[in-house]
């Protein structure tokens, strides 16, 4: 209808020419007067309005019927289908037809709370660009390595934490819109103090050593440990010191003050040791 009106706007402003023009030569001649031809030139002002107008309800028309065909504007996974074949949507419809996700790149959202944003800034972690890694909830980690783009400029007065953005190449598609994963954060220690951790036992909550002295006997020693990510080894933050001699195995049954013969490790265990925390990673 809106190109039929079109062409009746053309006719129109074809008609109004041809008075125009059949005006000039008359008024001319004075066989009639101006106002006739100023009329024509009237009527010819309004059919060309009047193209106009048709023509920009035709632009409209197209415009409306183009939206009946819907593309995605990415390539990527669609999520659900909530109307069924025949139903009358448009753009007022308040549910969306569906969701397009483009899974190339995926963001890893998560948050800290404001101890352990300080422990991290003070170690300069959390920084842009910084390497994380994504443990999926397999136990199995994710073969790429993301970086932290943002950390929020303020602590949610709500939660106490910080939230925080990282992003993950996504090659294979293996992660999907609304996954859950722990995201791990490594951390370097250098010239740290590990000790297994079935060399330490608990007491209310404490973690303790027991430690050989110059005459042979144990003494119990509290200590204050961060654990790995191996989880078969803590690092001693406090309670020891280069030079002391922590007993490694058979410490059930141990009492302060007991004489022990003591055998000292040898090379291949401390290697083994070594290697269980060769990259220490704190996980949030």
């Amino acid at each position: 209808s809106t190109k039929a009106a079109i062409s009746s706007a053309k006719a129109d402003v074809s008609s109004a020419q041809v008075d125009v023009e059949k005006a000039k030569p008359l008024v001319e001649r004075e066989i009639i007067s101006k106002f006739e031809l100023t009329s024509a030139e009237n009527s010819l002002t309004a059919a060309n309005a009047a193209l106009e107008q048709a023509q920009a309800n035709y632009s409209n028309a197209l415009t409306s019927y183009n939206y009946t065909k819907i593309t995605a504007p990415v390539s990527g996974y669609i999520g659900s289908l909530p109307y069924k074949l025949g139903s009358l949507v448009s753009s007022s419809i308040s549910e969306p037809l569906t969701t397009v996700s483009n899974i190339k790149q995926v963001y890893a959202y998560f948050s800290i709370n404001e101890k352990t944003y300080l422990e991290f800034a003070k170690a300069g972690l959390l920084k842009s660009l910084d390497e994380v890694s994504l443990l999926l909830p397999d136990y199995t980690a994710f073969d790429q390595k993301g970086k932290i783009q943002t950390v929020s400029g303020q602590v949610d007065e709500e939660t106490g934490s910080f939230n925080v953005r990282a992003i993950f190449n996504n090659p294979d598609n293996l992660l999907r819109t609304g996954n859950s994963a722990t995201i791990q954060i490594p951390r370097t220690i250098e010239d740290a103090f590990l000790v297994p951790q079935s060399a330490t036992y608990e007491i209310q909550g404490g973690v303790y050593v027991y430690l050989v002295n110059d005459q042979s006997q144990v003494q119990s020693q509290k200590i204050t440990v961060t654990a790995t990510n191996s989880g078969q080894a803590y690092i001693v933050t406090e309670g020891l010191k280069a030079g002391d001699q922590v007993v490694l195995e058979g410490i059930s049954g141990l009492t302060s003050g007991k004489e022990i013969k003591s055998v000292q490790v040898n090379e291949s265990e401390i290697k083994a040791l070594q290697q269980i925390t060769e990259k220490v990673t704190t996980t949030n």
